[in-house]
């Protein structure tokens, strides 16, 4: 058997301390180049002047809280080409639909019939929308109604290098939430950890709020959009808010589904301690009105600055 010196033996305890510090430096190195690359810049603008608020009646909260301007004549009528069916051609931009696919998607075992505009991996930022009763994946990636707004939202997404899932959702309990997390893992693993946004419409808004009391599911988001949605009571247990997951809502303030007061009483209470959080009321707006006028530059961007 070979023996070695004291010298020898000190000389390899030296290497391997010096191997091992290479290493960690490296891993910290390579640990924080995936931080930096889940971070995304601000969305530029697209067609701001057609899709951004009109007049802000009321603000606060360091303009956190804000009240806009709604007239269904403006904003429906003379928008659209046929009222709540097809909006006017200024308002989309049809090359988009060559980044769109529709496909369903293996997840672990649960299938998921989705729509995808952009990359299926490596994309800047997700976002996720969950349509409500009676909706499916259609809702979501129709060019024209809801007054092009969800063209709007494909081309924010595929010009600044994101990609946006527009799900069939078959119910709004635990196993559409299993679905919708699942979704959302998928999406975090593809993009290499990057932001992923989810938005929830109506009904759609119990699988904002279940996905919210899952706490390996929130870890891989990084905001929520709840439009026109119903308030949970109970969000102050939840991951989400031990987590501040930063939320954003949308409303009209005379929605006859779900209350806008209840809603804004939700948000009160969030702001009241101090959580990110932001309310855009849609004044006289209906229950339809915030998938229709929320500006989903301005609500993605707000979470990107989070």
């Amino acid at each position: 058997m070979a023996r070695h010196g004291p010298n020898e033996r000190a000389d390899r305890v030296s290497m391997s301390t010096i191997v091992f510090s290479v290493r960690r430096l490296i891993g910290t190195l390579l640990f924080a180049g995936l931080a930096a690359s889940a971070s995304a810049e601000p969305l530029r603008p697209y067609k701001e002047t057609l899709f951004a608020y009109g007049q802000v009646l009321q603000e606060r909260d360091g303009g956190d809280f804000r009240v806009v301007d709604y007239q269904e004549l403006r904003d429906i009528n003379a928008r659209d080409q046929i009222p709540e069916r097809r909006v006017k051609r200024a308002y989309v931009s049809l090359g988009v639909r060559s980044a769109e696919v529709k496909e369903t998607l293996d997840l672990g075992g649960r299938p998921l019939d989705v729509t995808r505009v952009g990359a299926d991996r490596g994309q800047a930022f997700t976002v996720i929308f969950i349509h409500g009763r009676g909706g499916d994946r259609r809702l979501g990636a129709n060019d024209f109604s809801f007054g092009g707004n969800f063209n709007r939202l494909k081309n924010l997404a595929v010009a600044n290098g994101g990609t946006y899932y527009a799900p069939s959702i078959s119910s709004f309990d635990a196993a559409g939430v299993a679905d919708v997390s699942a979704l959302i893992r998928f999406a975090a693993e593809r993009s290499g950890g990057r932001l992923v946004v989810l938005s929830c419409a109506s009904m759609g808004s119990f699988i904002c709020w279940g996905i919210s009391r899952d706490e390996a599911t929130v870890a891989a988001l990084g905001g929520m959009i709840v439009m026109g949605g119903v308030a949970d009571p109970e969000f102050q247990a939840s991951a989400a808010y031990r987590t501040r997951l930063p939320v954003f809502f949308s409303h009209g303030s005379r929605d006859s589904v779900y209350p806008a007061e209840t809603q804004v009483a939700l948000y009160r209470a969030l702001k009241s301690k101090g959580y990110p959080a932001r309310f855009v009321l849609f004044e006289t707006g209906s229950h339809g009105t915030p998938v229709r006028m929320t500006d989903w530059r301005d609500a993605l961007n707000w979470i990107l600055d989070r």
